[in-house]
This record gives structure tokens, sequence and C-alpha cells, in this order.
């Protein structure tokens, strides 16, 4: 037996130990489901003393959230062939954009209609800025989606963005454009909380390889945006972030702030990440369109860590083009995060529609009675209508691999769950971190080896449906499309699709082949071109 004192007030732990007797072990082989003779317990009993000491031997290893494992998930099934030509990406003409005469119009302006303004010169990013922080000081105390307002800097990025246009530097789409960061991604000379208590002052002193990135191209940092605490649900330590369509009700998570922000229209885009639905998530509650990259697409250099192999990083913006805009931004390696991968992003505006592309349809996902199948159907019909062929597929088996989540997670986070800081977390239900973490750690190695042996499997099971169609649609509740795709890397779209009765939004999700996210932002864009739902927006009250 093992006993723990926490030492309050910091980071550390003492231990002391007692002989592990032959019960303790029965009963570790019970939580297992093994049985073992006594005669085998007898002999692994030295053993387990011997791994006991090398357990608290490795925990006096100081290992940063930063420090990832040795083992790398790789998303490819066998014989695939992976893209090389990078061809000419173009995105669709916005045409005349003026500047409107009441400016409140500008917070639901595509990032394409305001960077018109702004390389025409209608408008400053230095106005544009202070329009969007306004926004944000006015609206965040109703919404709870702002942990820090970068004012500072992003005057002073945008103040960089106005010279360099007005001297005919301009960068690209994005050059001067606000936007906002998910609360994991470092930004130096501010707060990273992770909106978990335990990391409330926590200052990293760099940038998130995607802060740099959009920094290049000339984008405003304005924000960090609520998360989730340790990237789950929508409560962090100072509230609940809230649904602009509701404010009564939470904007689902962990990309909380992020998809709040944006349907509010407090700022053009922000960035996301997601493991398990943290970008379709609140991108469905909140009516933004969101877009779930393959795994490997994006640097998580400067990200907290979750789950090594499942995290990816993702804008959430008004439309699909937009998500095209912003992708094309920060896709790509850095030399840090070595699971990211040199593939091409092709797309091209008006590609879908000049092609004659089959649509998978999650055929049992649909045929479900559930409250939003009225709205799904209907897109059925839209994209039939836009001459998509469209195919019924059935989603592989798998059993529940769910703790593969929960064994990494609790390894990310484990000097927090044996100091005793994870009381410091504002859940403390069943289903939350802290014990979520807890339980993780009865997981067997080899159970978990086995689920990523699963996995393998799973991952060859995906390429056999992508075999008949070039991408599926399916309603974004479907949990086991997005439980599937999330542990497979593969590229998924959400967009919204229509409201509830109560006035809420409703979405639809397209995913895609690997690295294929062309082809499904592509034809999100062309059902956004044929409906109006991403064009509707929350009334707000000050």
């Amino acid at each position: 037996m093992l006993f723990l004192a926490f030492l309050t007030g910091g980071f550390s732990v003492q231990y002391f130990s007692a002989e592990i007797t032959a019960e303790d072990a029965r009963s570790s082989a019970k939580i297992m489901g093994l049985e073992f003779t006594d005669a085998e317990i007898d002999s692994l009993l030295p053993a387990l003393e011997g791994f006991r000491e090398d357990y608290i031997s490795l925990r006096k290893k100081e290992l940063p959230n930063s420090v990832s494992p040795a083992l790398y998930f790789n998303p490819l099934p066998p014989d695939f062939v992976t893209p090389t030509e990078q061809n000419a990406v173009s995105f669709s003409d916005p045409g005349e954009v003026k500047l409107p005469a009441d400016r409140s119009e500008l917070a639901f302006y595509t990032v394409r209609q305001l960077a018109a303004l702004l390389k025409s010169q209608q408008i400053t990013s230095t106005e544009l800025t202070k329009f969007f922080i306004e926004r944000l000081k006015a609206y965040d105390p109703t919404l709870h989606c702002v942990i820090t307002i970068t004012e500072e800097k992003a005057l002073q990025q945008a103040a960089k963005a106005d010279a360099e246009i007005q001297a005919g530097n301009y960068r690209g789409l994005l050059h001067g454009i606000p936007y906002g960061a998910k609360d994991l991604l470092a930004a130096e000379g501010y707060k990273t909380t992770w909106g978990a208590m335990p990391y409330k002052e926590q200052q990293l002193d760099y940038d998130a390889t995607v802060v740099q990135k959009l920094e290049e191209a000339g984008a405003v940092l304005t924000a960090k945006l609520t998360m989730g605490a340790l990237a789950m649900g929508d409560v962090w330590y100072g509230e609940r972030t809230r649904n602009p369509w509701d404010p009564e009700s939470g904007s689902s998570g962990s990309s909380a702030g992020s998809a709040s922000a944006v349907a509010a229209g407090l700022l053009p885009f922000a960035i996301g990440t997601e493991t398990l639905g943290s970008i379709v998530s609140p991108s469905t509650v909140c009516g933004t369109t969101g877009l779930r990259p393959t795994y490997g697409r994006v640097s998580r250099h400067g990200a907290m860590a979750l789950s090594w192999s499942m995290d990816k990083i993702g804008p959430i913006c008004r439309s699909a083009e937009d998500c095209a805009v912003v992708f094309q931004a920060i896709a790509g390696p850095d030399g840090k995060d070595l699971s990211v991968t040199d593939y091409p992003f092709n797309y091209q505006a008006d590609y879908p529609a000049n092609r004659k592309l089959k649509v998978g349809y999650d055929q049992a996902a649909f045929e479900r009675d559930y409250g939003f199948k009225e709205q799904d159907q209907a897109s059925l019909k839209v994209l039939e209508d836009l001459g998509y062929e469209l195919v019924p597929i059935e989603l592989p088996e798998m059993p529940d691999i769910g703790f593969l989540l929960s064994v990494e997670a609790a390894a990310a986070f484990d000097e927090l769950t044996r100091s005793g800081q994870d009381e410091l977390l504002v859940r403390q239900t069943r289903n939350a971190w802290p014990n979520l973490f807890r339980r993780a750690r009865f997981v067997p190695a080899v159970e978990y080896i086995q689920a990523n042996r699963v996995r393998t499997q799973l991952v060859a099971d995906m390429a056999k449906v992508f075999e008949e169609v070039d991408l599926y649609v399916h309603p974004s509740w479907a949990s086991r499309s997005l439980r599937i795709t999330n542990y497979t890397g593969h590229p998924c779209v959400v967009l919204p699709n229509g409201f509830q009765e109560n006035g809420r939004p409703t979405s639809i999700s397209f995913t895609g082949k690997l690295y294929d996210e062309g082809t499904i932002v592509g034809v999100a864009q062309a059902y956004q071109n044929a409906t109006e739902f991403e064009d509707q927006h929350p009334a707000l009250k000050d």
C-alpha cells in the first residue's frame, strides 16, 4: 500500500511506502479483469516492489506539459498515397465592399470583406482593432468569453499593419485583421491560464507557433479567449462562457470563448482546438463555422497538451472560406512539433462546384429520430440540388477506447494529481478532470497499447469508407462519427444549418479524407452559398 502526504501550497508530494502484499496484487488483478494463482502472485511481488521504486524515481524527473512522448501517432493507413502537388490557392472575390454608414455592421463582416476594406484603405487596422476591443469590453460581462484583452500588443500590431499597407506592402487577406486565441496558446507578455485555477497566473515567455504564424500573416492578436478548464466544457475558473443566442445557457466547449466571441461579432475569427469535439461542439451550439484539420497539420508548439495523439488546432470563423484563409496561414511544420507533416493544401473557390463529387451520408445516424432531423434532411436536399451524388455509407464498428484520451491527459497533468492541486479546479464531479485523471491511473499499459492497435485497424477501416466517397456528411451530434474521426485524425468542417424552436442554432458536419481539407471546405462553402444560415446573427444586449 502506498500512502501519499500532500504538501499544500506547492506542487510537491511525500511518499510513504508499505510492503505490497499478495492481497494487494490480487485486488489489482481484479481491477484489470485478470486472475492469477497464489504461486503466480508470489512470483510477482518482488517485481511489483521494484516497479514502485521505478515509478517514484521517475516522478522525481521534472516533465513539463510541453514535453511530448517519444511515440507519435500516424494517421496514415497502409498504401496511402500522400498528396504532393501544391496548386495555386484561390479565394472568391467578395465584390465591391464599401464601409457601412453604420459601423456596427462591421461586427459580422467576413475576413474577406474586412480584408477588402483594409486593402483599399477605407478603414485602418487600428480603427478596426479598437472597434472589436470595444465590443469585447461591452459584451464580455454577459458572455464571459474573454480571459485577457491583449490591447497593448493589438494596437502595436495594428499600427504596424497600417504602416505596411499604406506603404504598399500588403501581406494578404489576414493583414490587419483582429483575432482571438484560445487561452491554451502561449502569447509572450500575457498570461496563459489554460482556464484552470492552478494555472491562473501562469505566464509563458514565448509565442505559440500558431500565434507566430498569424503575426507573420499580419493578423492582430486582440484577446486570449476562455476555455473550459484544461480543455473540457465551458466552465473555467472565473465563470461559465455563455451562448450569444441564449446567454442563460453555456456555449459548450472546450473552445468556448472562441466560438462565443465569433458568434457574437466580437472578433472576425478565433483559434480553437479539438481533442474529442472541442471545435465541433461549441461551433454547433453557437452557430459558427469551424474547421478541425487533419491530425498533424498544425503545430501544437506552445499549446497546452491534453492528448498528444489526438490534439488538433483549427480556426472558428463566420464562413467555411474564412476557415480556409486562416488554415492556410497556420498549417505546416515548424521543426518543433514533430507530428506535423508538410502536405499541400489545395483550395479553389469554385473547385467543388465544377466536380461531380460523391458525398456519403451516415445513413444510420440520419435515420434516427432526433430533434434536428428536419434541418439535416433539408441539408441533404441542398447537397442534391447542388449536383452532388449522395451515397449511403456505414461507419466501422469499434469498441470503446475512450480511455486513451484520459490516460494521456492523466500523464499530461500527472503532477497536478499527485500534488493535490486538482482540488482547485472548479468542477469536481465524477466525470470532471480530477476524477478522470485518478481513474486513468488504473488503466493497464497493456490495454493502452491494445487500444492503439484497435485504432490502427480503425484507420484502415476508415480508408475503405473513403474508397467509395470523396467526403461524407453527418449530423454534428452524431458522437460515433465524432469519436471515430478524432481517433483516426480525419478533418471535419461544422457549419450552421438552421434553428431550433427555442432559437438556438443547429449544425451539419462534413468529414473528409486525410489532408483533403480543400474539398470539405469547398463543399461547405458551396452549401453556405446556397443557404443563408451563416448570415444570421444573435441579437445582443449590452
